[in-house]
């Protein structure tokens, strides 16, 4: 079975953390987003991939390649402008001709068990199937109506309070058909989500309604990103590599730590790592590869990316710090994301 995950959008909310990679490639507990993604994928037993990219391709080419190092059959299809949801679909149509094929919005993580997913899709011999999770205010998302047995009736985009009639919404998560993609109109920009459901419905095609997802998260903002580590931590978001609960203090790959130093679990620790004397680091802190934390520094709810360098007594508490920052000195930074040259506020309570 293949997949096909759309990531061409220029994660315009996430700035300035998407100023020089595309959000697919933001880290997630210092592996790239779309990664953690594939590595779910192939415990489902799905290993070729179809990537629709537009925003700075040359870094998820560069970084994937053709996926044979990944265990993975990869082919890029280039968008010279967006054409939305549904036209990057379309633009892709030459690699689906027989079997059902999954589509991916490239921002989402959840606990979507892909498998039972397709078992559903053929049972309700569906021409599509959509996930849906439940949030308690729908305003903000696309809402869908399902009937008694499942299928959809209606789609809703951002209702008002007053016209929550569902509090599910699309998970950006799909299985299509093959022949669904002669009803996608081709050569321009097209919303899957306003315009291609919808007029399915009105030719009469089976849309399921999935609804095995508990955990769900768009990381579409530096608050949702910031949650996203956070639930980690907490096991609300599981990772392959990390259980909290066992081992609240993950890595020390050829670290070198003082013994002066103080490690408050849960901490997740990338390769060669260097922490100073008097340092406290965590809980809830992700130090990234060769990362430098000085003397008499505090690391609490942040999140550092690689070759990050924090001089001694920097106190960085709720806060990010992109690739290859240096952040001192003797100074106290909350709430903040660090970014090359850039520097924003975060909006977290």
């Amino acid at each position: 079975m293949k997949a096909l995950f759309l990531v061409g959008g220029k994660g315009t909310r996430l700035r300035p953390l998407t100023e020089k990679l595309p959000k697919p490639m933001v880290p997630v507990m210092g592996v790239p987003l779309l990664q953690r993604n594939f590595d779910r994928l192939k415990t489902f037993g799905i290993q070729e991939i179809v990537l629709s990219t537009c925003y700075k391709p040359e870094c998820i080419e560069q970084y994937f390649g053709s996926g044979a190092n990944y265990g993975l059959q990869i082919h890029y299809v280039s968008e010279d402008l967006p054409l939305g949801t549904g036209g990057a679909i379309k633009n892709a149509e030459r690699y689906f001709d027989k079997e059902p094929f999954f589509i991916f919005n490239a921002d989402i993580i959840s606990d979507i068990n892909f498998g039972e997913m397709l078992r559903f899709h053929k049972r309700k011999n569906a021409d599509v199937t959509i996930a849906v999770t439940r949030v308690d205010n729908p305003s903000a998302y696309g809402v869908i109506e399902y009937d008694d047995h499942d299928y959809a009736i209606t789609f809703r985009e951002k209702p008002k309070p007053h016209e929550v009639v569902s509090h599910y919404i699309n998970a950006g998560v799909y299985i299509f058909n093959p022949q669904i993609l002669k009803h996608i109109p081709a050569g321009r920009p097209v919303s899957v989500e306003r315009e291609v459901f919808p007029k399915l419905l009105e030719k009469g095609k089976r849309i399921a309604v999935y609804k095995g997802c508990n955990y769900w998260l768009d990381l579409g903002t530096p608050e949702k990103y910031m949650q996203a580590h956070m639930d980690a931590f907490q096991g609300l978001y599981r990772i392959d590599e990390a259980d909290f609960e066992k081992e609240p203090i993950y890595g020390r790959f050829n670290a070198k730590i003082s013994g002066k130093a103080i490690l408050r679990g849960p901490v997740y620790l990338g390769k060669d790592v260097r922490i100073e004397a008097g340092a406290i680091v965590g809980p809830n802190a992700v130090i990234g590869d060769r990362c430098c934390i000085g003397k008499k520094c505090r690391i609490e709810n942040s999140i550092l990316w690689n070759d990050v360098t924090v001089e001694n007594g920097v106190e960085i508490i709720d806060s990010i710090v992109a690739d290859e920052c240096r952040v001192g000195l003797s100074t106290s930074y909350e709430k903040v994301i660090f970014a090359g040259d850039a520097s924003k506020r975060l909006a977290i309570s």
